[in-house]
């Protein structure tokens, strides 16, 4: 077992992509790897499976692949060139702080569940309430995504897969 606290915080790029071959190499000939990271984006590339701590207790405790299918499913950004999200959408949105008052993330369903049925009611109500878009885009969450929703859960949420 190797044990990596933040191998790559500091790390040039060049460095960086030489350490995950490494480690993903040793990882091919059996060795068990335990990484802790804030590159969430590493994470979901480079592990099987992930726990989430949240205040010291274990929160989330999956495969990636079902942390992801669980709890990130689609999202669908808007940026408006004029106009304000409708009351009735904000309860979809990702983060209402995070993006800005023209841009929204809005949270669809599963990624297997997304329909181009679901998306056009919210345009239209975009457009009753008199928005005009200046970028639509149906996006798949990320792990970033899984960790704010995960860290949001009133709960604990424990899953041994």
């Amino acid at each position: 077992m190797i044990v990596l606290d933040e191998p790559t915080a500091g790390v040039d790029v060049e460095l960086r992509q030489t350490l995950w071959k490494f480690i993903s190499r040793l990882n091919r000939e059996g060795h068990t790897i335990v990484l802790t990271t804030h590159y969430l984006e590493e994470a979901e590339s480079l592990c099987d499976r992930l726990a989430m701590l949240r205040r010291g207790e274990v929160v989330a405790l999956e495969r990636t692949s079902t942390l992801l299918q669980r709890f990130a499913g689609m999202q669908l950004y808007l940026r408006f060139s004029s106009g304000v999200l409708p009351a009735e959408l904000r309860a979809l949105e990702v983060d209402p702080n995070a993006v800005g008052s023209s841009q929204h993330l809005l949270r669809l369903s599963s990624y297997d569940e997304v329909e181009p049925i679901e998306v056009e009611p919210i345009l239209a109500k975009c457009r009753a309430a008199g928005c005009a878009f200046d970028e639509i885009d149906v996006r798949k969450a990320d792990l970033e995504d899984v960790f704010v929703q995960v860290m949001n859960e009133p709960e604990v949420v424990e899953g041994l897969s």
